[in-house]
């Protein structure tokens, strides 16, 4: 793939901010509501899009070493107090990390798998369209990452000719509507119409 054309490379910094603007309104009541995520309630969601936000942000950089080496799955993440003023900052290193044309060349690694970077980086914004997403559905919030977001999530999740690697990772479109975002939401296995007690 072909990154020397800076003005293709995707820019998180609508779906960084789209996050970031979620975080305000979530208050310690809400931190064990449930989230689209099984697994995670908001404080786990929380602590996870923060771990994301500084092992792709290492990955940027390829400053390779435990945020990078660590799998995402390998423990229920924690999170640590100071969230508030914390998570915010680590979301803009995420974004500004990537905002430099030379995080998208070569090789990296994120999640303990080396890969191009020029992957890393879409995998990077698809963390941020999707998890943004579940936050906002588990906190009753409005949520709009941008019409370019959805549509580089949309190229990682949307369907090929060989489904194979996506087996267990993404599921079927679940009645997605025609918006986006709601078709990137379903093809990533998430139910486009979840709200918290489904």
């Amino acid at each position: 793939m072909d990154t020397s054309d800076t003005t293709s490379l995707p820019d998180l910094t609508p779906a960084a901010q789209a996050v970031t603007q979620l975080l305000g309104a979530i208050g310690d009541e809400r931190l064990g509501a449930p989230t689209p995520c099984p697994e995670y309630a908001v404080r786990e969601l929380l602590a996870h899009i923060e771990g994301l936000s500084l092992a792709l942000r290492d990955a940027a950089r390829k400053d390779l070493g435990p945020t990078t080496d660590t799998s995402p799955t390998a423990s229920l993440p924690v999170l640590e107090g100071g969230r508030r003023a914390r998570i915010p900052v680590r979301l803009d290193e995420l974004a500004g990390a990537w905002r430099r044309p030379e995080s998208w060349e070569g090789m990296t690694r994120a999640g303990g798998v080396d890969l191009p970077a020029a992957v890393a980086g879409r995998v990077a914004l698809n963390e941020l369209v999707l998890h943004g997403w579940d936050l906002a559905r588990a906190t009753g919030q409005e949520y709009d990452p941008g019409e370019e977001s959805a549509a580089v999530s949309y190229e990682i999740v949307r369907p090929t000719g060989d489904d194979s690697l996506r087996d267990g990772i993404f599921g079927p479109p679940d009645d997605a509507p025609l918006l986006l975002l709601d078709r990137v939401v379903g093809l990533s296995g998430r139910r486009p119409h979840w709200r918290p007690g489904d």
